[in-house]
Order: C-alpha cells, then structure tokens, then sequence
C-alpha cells in the first residue's frame, strides 16, 4: 500500500508540474502575436537647431533593427498594430568639466528624441515622451573625430529604452 501511496503522490507531483509552464524571454519583449503582428516606425524628422545630417537615417534605421531583432513584428512604414513616430529635437555640445584656467576639459553631447507610441489594441499604453542620451568626449578632441562613435552609443541608449517602453515595459 505503501508503494501505491507513493506512485500516486509522485503521479500527481509530474502533474502539477507539467500543468506550470516558465517562459523565459531574454530581450523582455511581452507581446501577444495574436493581437500585434506589425509595428510602424516612420522616420523621424530632424528639428533640432544644431544637425548633424545622418542623424534621422541612423536613428530610424537603429529602431527598426531593435523591433526586427527583438520580435516576431512585422515592420511596416506606416499603419501598424503599433505604432512609432516623432522628431529629433535637440542635438547639443554643453562644456563640461571646467579646468583652473576656465578653459572646459570635457564636452557633453546630448540628443533628445520626442517620441509618440499608439497600441492600436490597448489604448491605454499609448504615449508621448522624450528620450534623451549623452556622451562626454575630451575637449582636446575635435568632434568630427569622434561623433560617430558618440552617436551610435547614443542612438543605442535610446533606442533600448524606447523598445523598454513600448513592448517589454520594465
């Protein structure tokens, strides 16, 4: 009796068991395929007073990469089951980091994005909001030199955050 007493527990431990599923989602993404299946990201315009001309391309092109690479999303440019859009509105160079002859030994760059996100199936995840990254560079160093490598650390925190909010909302 002991024995069958024994194999009944065990049966009904493989049971509960199998009935618990753990899903592990490495890039965060909470997306229910059934209802979204494509997202739109239309470029994103450049309004900022300083510009940096490749800015709008690598920018846009970065996001769709993160929504191509991180979901099952069919990427579209426009009418999406969600829905990205916005400008680039601030593009700056602030000195930093002033040295005993006055003189700034650090500059910031700084990049900020308005954006605006509909879910077409949850309206209540709709939003619009500003992301903003920097970098700081040596003052010493010319930015020409050193902007692309600045920007795309800069369109990486961005755009991180922004997928963050849209899709795997930490």
């Amino acid at each position: 009796m002991f024995i069958k007493n024994k194999k009944i527990i065990f049966s009904l431990v493989l049971l509960a068991l199998s009935a618990c599923s753990i899903s592990y989602k490495f890039n965060g993404a909470t997306i229910d395929y059934s209802k979204t299946k494509s997202i739109s990201i239309a470029e994103f315009t450049n309004i900022a007073e300083l510009v940096y001309a490749p800015l709008t391309i690598e920018f846009t092109d970065k996001l769709r990469d993160v929504y191509t690479k991180n979901t099952r999303l069919q990427i579209l440019k426009k009418n999406g089951d969600l829905q990205l859009e916005g400008e680039i509105v601030e593009y700056t160079l602030t000195p930093m980091a002033i040295s005993a002859d006055t003189y700034a030994t650090q500059t910031k760059l700084t990049v900020t994005i308005n954006v605006r996100f509909v879910n077409n199936s949850n309206q209540n995840e709709n939003f619009e909001k500003r992301y903003s990254a920097f970098q700081t560079f040596d003052s010493n160093q010319m930015l020409n030199n050193v902007q692309d490598e600045l920007i795309k650390l800069i369109i990486a925190d961005i755009t991180d955050n922004i997928f963050n909010d849209t899709v795997a909302q930490w």
